[in-house]
Order: C-alpha cells, then structure tokens, then sequence
C-alpha cells in the first residue's frame, strides 16, 4: 500500500477543489426547508445517535447489527455538514474599543473574515481536515475571502456550497486508516469511529499561532512574559521596558494554557454547530474526542498507521511526540515551517496588516468608512516585532519547541455525522429517541 504522504503529493500537484454541486428541485427544496427549521428544536432536540446503517453493537444490553449496508453521506449532505461546521459568513467586526490603544483601534485580529463559529478576537487559527468513503480532504476557510454578507433568511445556497467546495483540496483517496482498537481508539469507540458510511470532521488548530497572537496582545496592552516553570525573567525583555504598562509580568505557562484553551473553544464550537446541523437535517452522528490526536495527526510511531500525516518531532525533554505541520497544506507559525521565530513574527504580522489582512485599509469590510476603520488599527512597529520575536525565541530555544508547555498543534473534537438506523432506535430506544427529521430523512434527501 503506498504511503499516505505519497496520496498527498499527488494530490496537491492535480490541484484543488471539488465539482460543484448540480442539484435536483427536490434537493433545492431540502435546502429551504432546512433554512425554516426551529433553532429550539435543534438545541433541544440534539443527540449522540451513534447506531449507523451498518452498524452493529456485538455485545451488551443495547447488542444489536443492522440489516442495511452502510450508506454514505450524498455529495450535498457533505458540503451542507461541512459549511455549517467551517464555512464563513461575511466580514466580522472587530474589537472595537481599548482606551489603552485610543485614538488608535485594537488590532488583535489575525482574519478579517467572520465563519460560522466565533474565535477569541478574530485570531482565527484553525482549519478543518474531512474524511470518508471517497478519500482524505483539507478545507482552508480561516482567510478565505467572503463575496457577500450572510442575508437573514438565506440559509445555504447552492453558490455558496459551490464556492466551499472549491476551496477544498483533496489529500487521498482513501479514508483515514485507524485501527479498531486501542490505544488509537478509546475503548468505547472501537465499534463506531470513522466507521464506513461515515463522514468525519477533524478541525485543527495551530496552537503556536495562537500563543504567538496572545504574546502580542499582552505586549500590546503593556506586560512581558515570565518563565514560571524555570523560575526567571525572560533575558533582554528589560530593554523594552518603554512599551510596558505593567511591572508584574505574565506567567508563561498561564499564556500557553490560554492560548490552547481559547482555542479548544474554536474546535468546540465548530463540531457544536455541526452537531445541532445534524438533528435538523434527520442525519445521526455526535461530537467527540476518543480517537488518539497524535494518531489522527501522524504521529503514532508506526508507518502502517499514518494518520494526516503531519511531520512531528521527539525530544526527551517532552512527555508526547510535538506535530506541528503537514508540509504545504497546514503549517504552524514555529520551526521547522519558519526557519527563526522572528520569521513566524514577520509572517503573522504580515497576515494581520498585509494585503487582505484585517487591518489593511483595502480589504473589503462592514465598516461605513471601511479604509479609515482597517487603516486606524495601532501598527507593529519594528521594534515592537523584535519585542514579540525576543519572548517567542526564548520559549523555543528553552523548551526546543514552540509553545514550550503545550502542543504546538491541538485537536480537541471531532464530529461524526452518518445515516442512522432506526430500526435499532425503534428497538432498543423509545419512540422519543429520534426526531421526525430522521424519519422523514431518506423521502426528503434522497426522494425515497
């Protein structure tokens, strides 16, 4: 069997994107009648509804084997999932206020472009990874471009889905291999993850970003970081004692923490979305975390099971393998995808300010004098660049990677959606455990 990387660099040389949708009247139906459904009852009415067409349970109270094959999800189901959980929705809006930045605006942003979930201070550092029957995909939508602003009572339409599809880029041909047993599944989901049939969502963040954001942030509101776990002051930080506000500085391990939980609430609220996505739409599936990240990233320490496929590094100064990058497709702002920190400093301030970023003043936006509000953001000078680059090398250099105390990138849930049968709710459930939604499901997407 050729090796997934192999997949991958074919892949990237055919190109991007996915066929546009052509739809049926019968699907353009389901698409409004989906935009009508009551937010109450998606909230109220979600559930964990594990059992797919194909599925089986071989042991235990709840024991029971479908008698229909597994189903896949149509090629409009994906992308109505898919754009739920990562699409985006026009232009955010910004910080609006700091009395510490005035007559300047805030300028934490790291996209300009609002998607379905929200992110702390617009950071935006994650991308979404899909997988199922027909293959391996990638989906960047963090910096995607919006061309209109979601409209109330839109819904999805079939231009929109077009324009998501085109963004994905196709990794393999083949699902994701993971074993069936652990420590690559938690025990529990040996029976049902990734399981044929299904589609499963895997969003990704980069949490090296995410600190290199935070750093900014706190430098920029007037505080340096502090190595807590080594007990001293980062060397050199005295030299730019002019930019800061605050003599007590920030524990770094708390920023790390921050960081990788502000991001964890990104992941979350993207498969969430996708979860209450799947009630209204009469699919099963659930939001979880029992698959091994280091596995589903590359780094399971077998080449049999390669996962994404993502470049990882060991170090015995650390408990765990550190991914931190599929080369050419999702890179983190750290070695060995930048070759200095001071490189990843430059990067990121160049997505921020540069072309497109939030704070050039000709990127489009919601703003009535769009160019005056982009252009207003309080600048990183060069010296305040050095400042961000001085705290990120120490962190690196003292822990051999960057961030030190966390995984430089993070998975926390994935989300499974799938045809469920229910069959096996009518036997082993009530007759609450389903919405009509599912059984009216295959009459409404599938005009059976």
């Amino acid at each position: 069997m050729p090796a997934f990387a192999d997949d991958q660099a074919g892949a990237r040389a055919a190109g991007n994107g996915l066929d546009p949708l052509e739809l049926t009247e019968a699907e353009r139906a389901a698409l409004s009648d989906l935009a009508r459904y009551p937010l109450l009852d998606a909230i109220y009415g979600r559930r964990s509804r594990r059992f797919p067409v194909g599925g089986a349970i071989p042991a235990g109270p709840l024991a029971f084997t479908s008698s229909k094959p597994p189903q896949s999800l149509s090629d409009l189901e994906r992308a109505v999932v898919l754009n739920t959980v990562a699409g985006w929705t026009g232009w955010h809006f910004g910080i609006s206020h700091h009395p510490g930045y005035a007559p300047a605006a805030p300028n934490y942003s790291g996209s300009a472009t609002g998607r379905t979930f929200g992110s702390a201070a617009g950071f935006h550092t994650s991308e979404f990874f899909f997988t199922d029957d027909s293959g391996t995909y990638f989906l960047p939508t963090r910096d995607a471009v919006p061309d209109g602003v979601y409209a109330e009572g839109e819904g999805v339409t079939e231009a929109k889905l077009g324009r998501l599809l085109s963004r994905v880029v196709r990794l393999s041909d083949r699902r994701v291999h993971l074993p069936r047993t652990e420590p690559y599944l938690e025990g529990h989901n040996t029976w049902i993850a990734n399981h044929p049939g299904s589609l499963l969502v895997i969003p990704v963040a980069d949490i090296a970003q995410q600190m290199l954001a935070n750093i900014a942030f706190f430098a920029q509101n007037g505080f340096a970081l502090y190595d807590d776990v080594h007990q001293r002051p980062i060397p050199g930080v005295e030299k730019y004692s002019d930019l800061l506000r605050f003599t007590e500085p920030i524990p770094l391990s708390f920023v790390e923490q921050y960081s990788l939980t502000e991001a964890t609430a990104e992941l979350m609220a993207a498969v969430h979305n996708g979860h209450l996505l799947l009630g209204a739409m009469g699919l099963g599936g659930w939001t979880f975390d029992g698959i091994d990240r280091l596995t589903m990233l590359g780094a399971s320490g077998d080449p049999d099971i390669p996962g994404l496929g993502f470049r990882y590094d060991t170090d015995s100064r650390w408990a765990l393998p550190n991914p931190t990058g599929l080369p050419g497709v999702f890179e983190a702002y750290c070695r060995p995808h930048y070759a200095t920190m001071t490189d990843a400093v430059e990067a990121l301030a160049e997505r921020k300010f540069g072309h497109g970023g939030p704070y050039h003043p000709d990127t489009p936006g919601p703003f009535a004098d769009n160019a005056t509000v982009r252009g207003a953001a309080a600048p990183w000078d060069k010296r305040f660049r050095e400042f961000l680059a001085l705290q990120a090398t120490y962190i690196d250099e003292t822990f051999g990677k960057f961030p030190g105390t966390v995984p430089t990138v993070w998975i926390m849930n994935y989300l499974q959606a799938q045809h469920i049968d229910l069959e096996f709710y009518d036997t082993v459930l009530t007759d609450t455990a389903v919405l009509s939604t599912h059984r009216d499901h295959q009459r409404v997407w599938h005009q059976e």
